[in-house]
């Protein structure tokens, strides 16, 4: 053990009275800059951040050594005049709020902390030029400011940080890679250009000297909000995003939610692909996190992640920023309000989407299904040019083709001898095609979604037609699926039965605790778990669900109050009813094995089609693969 206490100097120790000092301008600003830049990405953000609310409609970032070296962000905003550059580099001075209303913010920065911390700790210069003026530069190393001098520039504004940490080398021991740096500078640009899809962004890394090399780069988009959006969501997450993204668009006492949200059979193993904005502004918070994950829980399982870009925007006086010293989490007025816009919303998206399935399934299976060597090489494939016979020569030849066991003009015959040991254990059957009158009201099959049964495959795989090409169908697991969205509606129509129990269980907590779970102690008693208080931290499980059986109710309120502290919500308790629903509609549900009449095949794609989330098994599997003719013919070399 020390002599002295940790917390204090041995100066002090030796005085009875600890003296309260004064901190100069020089360790305040570095104080601050440990609490604004935590490394150059967050530089990075600042800068970007300051050139956006200058109104800048192209900003272009050069970096070098992972930005440990060198930052430099050139915008065409409205630039700063000589005269005002000084006030630029002191702390609290800024341009974007008067003081007099905190949460009346409706731009990024507004503490005016970001460039005086920067040039704390780094060698910082600043040349700007506004409209009407002589352009001007000044420069700050270390906390030493130089005079403002003259310099030569167009318009806008050029803030280049090098060698940054060089004040406080300590903070140099805690820099990554220059590799992982260089990736989390990516991500804070991604995120920008993903909130202002109307500027041009352009990301380029001089490591080396001269030009360097672009690594991101997005021009501005054109349009109206949602295609701009679009289209800047396919430059940056990639085009199978964009094609398997649902558009999201609610409004709800004053808050609005925008933005794309993935099917859940296109999900991640990580949380990489979630983007969550407030006013325009990134953030990274626990309520919004849990809420998206609330929305598509009963579609993923747990080891599988959304992919969604989703934008809040409401009164700036209903949504506190200034909580984080980044500005990276926010604290809304009414949290729940906010939660149950974004639950409702991505669900009712979903369940608009109907039977939908991402195209990355069929993307998947056609890269299984192709020979090695098609597309792998710098070569193409080669392509066989043939005539493509008409239906009529095609019937011909099949009726001419088929086997005699299979005519079905013809009596049935007992398949030729040597194959009579194979006739009881095939695994493959084709339906007789029936053609049906088309009229208006009633179209032919094959012009319906998932198209028109056609065979089954080993007892398990439907194989249906449609016009443009065909689908395959896992039949289990669709029509589990199909029974387990019958019992949640059933269970949502009349409740979920409670037993209560002959001796209420006491679960002693904090009071903290209490208090957070009898927050919710209504919802939770909608799910059958009956909660009362029973004095002091202590409360009084009176029921518990009935579709649960016996229950460990101790163990259960634990793992509900680590969701509230983990996530903000919980969804442990709904999460396990429905398990038991899953597994009830997996038992109840046609099994794999069991031969399927055409008119059964049929009736299952016709209820999938009318059933919502009817693409995506219980666990975010897919339940059918649709190949389009198109692909077909290209795997064969018909195109």
């Amino acid at each position: 053990m020390p002599d002295t206490a940790p917390n204090i100097s041995a100066e002090q120790a030796e005085n009875a009275q600890p003296v309260i000092r004064q901190l100069d301008d020089a360790a305040i600003n570095r104080i601050a800059a440990g609490e604004v830049v935590e490394r150059p990405a967050s530089a990075v953000k600042e800068l970007v951040e300051n050139a956006i609310d200058a109104g800048a409609r192209r900003i272009e970032i050069a970096i070098a050594d992972g930005g440990k070296t060198l930052i430099r962000v050139t915008d065409d905003g409205c630039g700063i005049t000589p005269d005002q550059l000084p006030l630029a580099l002191s702390r609290h001075a800024t341009s974007k709020i008067d003081g007099s209303d905190l949460l009346n913010i409706h731009s990024f920065g507004f503490r005016g902390e970001a460039l005086p911390s920067l040039g704390a700790v780094g060698r910082l210069t600043i040349t700007s030029r506004a409209a009407g003026a002589e352009a001007g530069q000044i420069a700050v190393a270390g906390g030493a400011m130089e005079a403002v001098k003259p310099a030569a520039l167009n318009r806008g504004t050029i803030v280049e940080l090098r060698d940054l940490f060089f004040a406080t080398p300590a903070r140099l021991k805690f820099m990554r890679t220059d590799r992982a740096e260089t990736q989390a500078i990516n991500d804070v640009v991604k995120r920008l250009a993903m909130a202002e899809p109307f500027i041009g962004f352009t990301l380029r890394d001089v490591s080396g000297g001269g030009e360097g090399r672009v690594t991101f780069r997005a021009d501005p988009e054109s349009g109206d909000l949602f295609d701009a959006l679009h289209g800047r969501l396919a430059r940056i997450l990639g085009a199978e995003f964009a094609e398997n993204a649902l558009k999201i668009d609610a409004e709800r006492d004053g808050f609005m939610l925008t933005g794309y949200a993935a099917l859940p059979t296109y999900s991640r193993g990580s949380a990489v692909a979630q983007f969550l904005f407030v006013n325009g502004r990134p953030v990274k918070d626990k309520l919004l996190v849990g809420a998206l994950r609330g929305a598509y829980f009963d579609f993923l399982s747990r080891d599988r992640h959304p992919a969604a870009a989703l934008f809040i925007e409401c009164d700036p006086h209903l949504v506190d920023v200034n909580v984080h010293p980044a500005k990276s989490e926010v604290r809304f007025r009414d949290p729940g309000l906010v939660r149950g816009l974004i639950v409702s919303a991505l669900r009712n998206a979903l369940s608009g989407a109907g039977h939908r399935a991402s195209t990355t399934v069929a993307d998947a299976t056609l890269n299984a299904l192709r020979p090695e060597g098609m597309g792998a090489g710098p070569t193409e494939p080669r392509v066989y040019q043939m005539d493509r016979p008409s239906p009529s020569a095609l019937r011909t030849s099949y009726q001419g083709q088929a086997p005699e066991a299979f005519n079905h003009t013809q009596p049935y015959v007992s398949p030729p001898s040597g194959f009579a040991d194979l006739a009881g254990s095939y695994s493959a059957r084709v339906e007789e095609v029936v053609e049906s009158p088309a009229t208006p009201d009633a179209p032919p099959l094959e012009a319906l979604p998932l198209g028109a049964a056609r065979a089954q495959v080993h007892e398990n795989y439907i194989v249906a037609q449609t016009q443009t090409g065909m689908v395959i169908v896992d039949q289990h697991a669709a029509h589990e699926r199909l029974v387990y969205e019958k019992l949640k509606y059933q269970m949502a129509e009349n409740g979920v039965a409670a037993q209560a129990l002959l001796i209420p269980e006491i679960v002693e907590l904090s009071e903290g605790d209490c208090a957070r779970i009898l927050e919710i102690a209504e919802d939770l008693e909608r799910l059958g778990l009956g909660l009362e208080q029973f004095g002091g931290g202590a409360i009084a499980v009176r029921e518990t669900p009935a579709i649960l059986g016996e229950v460990n109710a101790r163990q259960l309120v634990l793992d509900i109050l680590d969701e509230l502290a983990d996530m903000g919500d919980s969804q442990t308790l709904q999460a396990r009813i429905e398990a038991i629903l899953s597994r009830v509609a997996c038992h109840g549900s046609i099994r794999s094995g069991r031969r399927m009449r055409a008119e059964e095949m049929n009736a299952l794609l016709r209820e999938m089609e009318a059933t919502p989330h009817s693409g995506q098994c219980n666990h975010g599997r897919p339940t059918y693969v649709e190949l389009k003719l198109s692909d077909i013919e290209r795997l064969f070399g018909r195109t």
